[in-house]
């Protein structure tokens, strides 16, 4: 079955372009990942996605949904032990600088995509998400990433060293589709490490342990997204509606949720692997302060 095309920030116009720019600053990150790109491929609905997920995702509660699942992933990580991976590659101080910027975003982002894609599976399976508040009364945070969060950069998926491409190969085996995720991607600008990193996870995401954190992950997730503060409102009937082929879509939409749990694990071991970095709350989120008709002057 063929692939469904990715729209990159980059490639974006319109509309497209529009909705990305705004998740990224809403989701306050550098960069979007495979679920978002693989939506933006289909235009009408990423739109009319956004305009039901948005005033969720700028919430306190969806901030605190993703420190949960984040915490969650941590506390399996923390019971499993490190990997040693850290200690293991020998690398300089600035790589190790940018790697652990690297680490820090990918585990700030997973829990977060992971309950937005959980809450738009449960929507176009046409069940509940969501509650009934009036709009605007829930807390919202402040837009935009983190100073001190580092840009999303990675290497091509089909790079042209022979030894990446069959590690890349083995990971989206491992994963599953829709396309490599872009973690590993990120990590494989430093080969070394995404290959020790790779013979100490890889065994992990084969036992039960992890299949049944990954289960409970999920769980949380679903139950997370089911309480968030309004109500979703999508369906299926609207994607007929909006002309947009519903099966691709869920079955894109199915893929990404089922494979984040797995995401979310491994960037907990990861960060778990390395003694200092934060692991529950890497970039805490202020309330927001500025005004509504500030905010759309700038999104203009």
């Amino acid at each position: 079955m063929a692939r469904p095309k990715q729209v990159s920030e980059r490639e974006a116009h319109g509309d497209v372009e529009r909705v990305l720019y705004e998740m990224r600053r809403t989701l306050r990150v550098t960069g979007l990942d495979v679920t978002v790109r693989t939506w933006a491929g289909f235009e009408r609905f990423l739109v009319g996605m956004w305009e039901a997920m948005g005033p969720n995702a700028e919430t306190r509660a969806f901030e605190s949904a993703a420190d949960e699942v984040r915490a969650e992933a941590v506390e399996v990580a923390e019971r499993l032990g490190r990997l040693g991976v850290w200690d293991a590659v020998l690398l300089g101080e600035s790589q190790r600088y940018h790697l652990r910027g690297a680490l820090e975003l990918y585990h700030y982002l997973d829990p977060k995509m992971l309950v937005f894609t959980s809450a738009v599976k449960l929507a176009l399976r046409d069940e509940p998400v969501g509650a009934m508040r009036p709009a605007g009364s829930a807390e919202r945070i402040e837009r935009g990433a983190p100073a001190r969060m580092m840009a999303m950069e990675w290497v091509s998926e089909r790079p042209d060293d022979a030894r990446l491409r069959g590690l890349f190969k083995d990971i989206l085996d491992a994963v599953g589709p829709p396309s490599l995720p872009g973690e590993f991607r990120a990590l494989a600008l430093w080969p070394e490490y995404l290959r020790a990193a790779w013979e100490r996870l890889k065994p992990r995401m084969k036992s039960e342990e992890w299949a049944r954190a990954c289960d409970a992950l999920l769980a949380t997730s679903r139950r997370l997204a089911r309480g968030l503060p309004y109500q979703v409102a999508l369906s299926r009937e609207r994607l007929e509606v909006l002309h947009e082929d519903v099966e691709v879509i869920q079955r894109v939409t199915d893929q990404c949720e089922r494979r984040l749990p797995m995401l979310v694990l491994g960037m907990a071991a990861l960060v778990c692997d390395v003694e200092d970095l934060e692991r529950r709350l890497p970039f805490p989120a202020e309330a927001r302060l500025v005004p509504d008709y500030v905010v759309a002057g700038e999104l203009r």
